[in-house]
């Protein structure tokens, strides 16, 4: 069958602002084409990301009331932690106001100017964190991850050679911890699966380098490693899940993807060392260990939620929504990463405007005709979010050009699907219209959340 059937029903709407060809132009023309900086409420349909932007369940909000807004050891700190610590088995757990904070403490607490971070591949706030102390994000994703229209299962693999020539230059000592994301959100959403996460574990122990995931999908690869992965068929989620963190020494949460949450996030580890660092800096930036930055409400939510995102049913459903709209529009022609990922789809921008200079941004160029076509807001994945400049001050394009349409939880219905697959139609129709785009204003790091730009034809 087709037909996808949400496993919830609806119980509380949100009217969209349903707008017209005029409106939208001039409101990008206000936000200076750059989407970010559009009012929400000015987007019918709003994938520009996926982190805090879904719906949760009565039994999340039923949670919240019981929220115990303690400053200190609250009782919704300690349901926080039971939930936490019963799928991570992590023993030091430190709540945080979301992922990127976590990042920014584990950053801040372990590494130094010189350092090096490999990881399969790191999104943009974790580079960002990791570069903001002077050290090197350095990605390493298997070679599958650079072919977008390759079926290999696990595309979000660490290439293993590149990891062990890694430590070989560079040295163990330079090298304060190994980092995985899973899934991997910068190649297309792909999965990791668990033979990868031990082999990585090994070679990191062989130097005792200290293994970290980013675990912000870790549902979402649970559920890949349960219907790819040799001898994980029968496994619940929660059991996947559990053994992929017995395999890591700490990791960083989003709790706003798979924690079903719209705020929140946590920095677990092992390390009794790591954890004294944690908490003072926690203290600091954040609160006390045991709100961090959190009302009790919140911590509550993500304790529910967390659980929810293991509920395999819920996982099928979201699978299918991605699964169908690759499908339909592969019937089509549109270029994607192949095969589908877990929460997004992602258009393969080089392939649909192959003659495009990289450093004309075609991302943006896509991003910006999806608005202007149907009141969609997508984001890019490409030069502008993942190019680096070189030693002389040349910038250098992203490997990939993707745009990511990210699929709020429990939010949007298959006819919002049957509607976004008919504007990513249009603007394929259209692509050879689509121009190029030059940056105006820039700040130093995370660009593209508040970059200017000017179309090159204006």
């Amino acid at each position: 069958m087709r037909t996808i059937i949400e496993p919830f029903r609806i119980k509380m709407t949100e009217p969209l602002k349903i707008t017209s060809a005029t409106d939208r132009k001039a409101a990008l023309d206000a936000a200076h084409h750059n989407v970010f900086l559009l009012d929400a409420e000015d987007c019918c349909i709003d994938l520009l990301t996926d982190s805090g932007t879904g719906a949760m369940s009565t039994e999340q909000w039923a949670a919240m009331m019981l929220g115990d807004e303690s400053y200190a050891g609250s009782r919704s700190w300690k349901r926080f932690e039971e939930s936490v610590g019963g799928i991570t088995g992590m023993e030091h757990i430190f709540p945080t106001h979301q992922g990127r904070a976590a990042e920014g403490i584990l950053a801040a607490c372990v590494l130094k100017p010189g350092d090096i971070v490999p990881n399969n591949s790191h999104f943009d706030t974790t580079r960002a964190n990791i570069e903001y102390c002077g050290a090197v994000a350095l990605n390493l994703p298997c070679p599958e991850a650079f072919d977008t229209q390759a079926e290999a299962p696990f595309k979000g693999n660490m290439d293993i050679g590149n990891l062990r020539a890694c430590i070989a230059e560079h040295g163990a000592e330079k090298i304060p911890f190994g980092m995985m994301t899973v899934t991997n959100n910068t190649g297309g959403g792909q999965p990791v699966s668990m033979a990868n996460l031990r082999e990585v574990r090994a070679v990191l122990s062989e130097h005792g380098i200290p293994f970290v995931i980013d675990a912000c999908r870790f549902a979402e690869n649970a559920y890949f490693v349960r219907q790819r992965e040799a001898g994980y068929s029968n496994r619940s989620l929660t059991d996947i899940a559990q053994e992929m963190f017995s395999l890591a020494d700490g990791a960083t949460m989003s709790c706003k993807k798979d924690g079903l949450a719209n705020i929140g996030g946590f920095l677990v580890c092992r390390n009794d060392e790591w954890a004294e660092r944690f908490r003072n800096l926690l203290i600091l930036r954040e609160g006390f260990p045991t709100y961090g930055g959190l009302a009790g409400r919140d911590l509550e939510a993500i304790a529910v939620g967390l659980k929810e995102a293991l509920d395999y049913d819920y996982q099928v459903y979201r699978h299918a929504t991605v699964e169908y709209m690759v499908d339909r529009l592969s019937e089509v022609g549109v270029p994607m990463v192949r095969p589908a990922g877990g929460h997004a789809v992602f258009l393969d921008v080089r392939q649909m405007l192959p003659e495009m200079n990289p450093l004309h941004y075609p991302g943006i160029g896509v991003v910006n005709a999806l608005y202007l076509a149907g009141g969609v807001r997508a984001v890019e994945l490409g030069t502008v979010m993942f190019g680096h400049f070189d030693a002389d001050g040349n910038e250098q394009p992203s490997p990939l050009e993707l745009v990511r349409l990210a699929f709020p939880r429990r939010v949007y219905t298959q006819s919002h699907f049957d509607y976004l697959i008919e504007v990513i139609e249009q603007v394929w129709k259209e692509r050879g219209t689509i121009p190029g785009h030059r940056i105006t204003q820039q700040p130093k790091m995370l660009r593209h959340f508040t970059c200017h730009f000017k179309p090159l034809n204006d």
